[in-house]
C-alpha cells in the first residue's frame, strides 16, 4: 500500500472512529487513548496525524462541511437538475442540525466553550468563515445558472445562513418540547429567500 493511500486510510479510520465515539460519550469525557484503543491504533501512531482530540474534533467539523459542499457540486455537475435538487444537498445538512443527537453539533458546542484557548478559537472562527465562503459560492452558482436572481447579496445572505444555522445548531442542545421552527421550517425560509417568487413566468434553467 503506498504511504499516501495508508494516510488517506488512517485518516479515515479516525475520522470514523471518532465520531461513532462522540456519539456514544460526547466531547468531554472522550480521550485520545479511546480514540486509540477503538481503531486499533497507538498513541504514537495517532499523533503523527493530529495532537490533540481537539484537533481531531476540529476534523470532524470540517469533514461535515465538506461532504455537503460535494453533494452539491456532485448536484450541480450532473447537468440535469435545477434549483430544487442541490438545495436539497444543503437542505438535509440543515435538517441535521436540528436533531439533538447531532454529533457535529455537539463537537461545535464543546470547541466554542474553549475559546480562551488561541489555537482553538482561531479553528472555529476559521470554520465559521469557511462555512460563509461555501454558502456564498453556492448562491452564486445559482446566480451564474439563473435560478438566484442577481439581486441577492450573496455575501450577506451567506452570512445570514450561518448564523440563523448557528442558532438551530446551538437549540438543538436545549430540551425542548416541539420548538415552533423546524429545520423543514428554515429550509423553506431559505428557499423563499434565494429562489424566484413562481409568478414572474421564468423557468429554472439546469444547473
Amino acid at each position: 500500500m503506498k504511504q499516501e493511500e495508508r494516510r488517506r486510510n488512517t485518516i479515515r479510520l479516525l475520522l470514523d472512529t471518532t465520531i461513532a465515539l462522540i456519539a456514544e460519550k460526547g466531547c468531554h469525557l472522550l480521550t485520545m487513548q479511546d480514540i486509540a484503543n477503538a481503531a486499533g491504533l497507538s498513541k504514537g501512531a495517532i499523533f503523527h496525524y493530529v495532537k490533540s482530540k481537539d484537533e481531531m474534533f476540529v476534523w470532524v467539523l470540517q469533514e461535515q462541511l465538506e461532504q455537503t459542499n460535494n453533494r452539491f457540486l456532485d448536484e450541480v455537475a450532473s447537468g440535469r437538475r435545477t434549483f430544487a435538487e442541490p438545495m436539497k444537498a444543503i437542505a438535509d445538512s440543515i435538517s441535521s442540525y436540528g436533531e439533538a443527537g447531532n454529533v457535529t453539533n455537539k463537537v461545535l458546542l464543546y470547541l466554542l466553550g474553549k475559546e480562551d484557548q488561541p489555537l482553538i478559537a482561531e479553528a472555529v472562527r476559521h470554520y465559521y468563515k469557511k462555512s460563509v465562503q461555501l454558502s456564498k459560492s453556492w448562491i452564486e452558482t445559482g446566480q451564474q445558472y439563473g435560478v438566484i436572481p442577481p439581486s441577492v447579496d450573496a455575501a450577506k445572505t451567506a452570512d445570514m445562513l450561518v448564523l440563523l444555522t448557528f442558532g438551530l445548531r446551538m437549540r438543538a442542545s436545549i430540551p425542548l418540547d416541539g420548538p415552533a421552527f423546524t429545520g423543514a421550517d428554515f429550509t423553506a425560509f431559505i428557499t423563499s429567500v434565494l429562489q424566484p417568487s413562481p409568478d414572474k413566468n421564468e423557468k429554472e434553467q439546469p444547473l
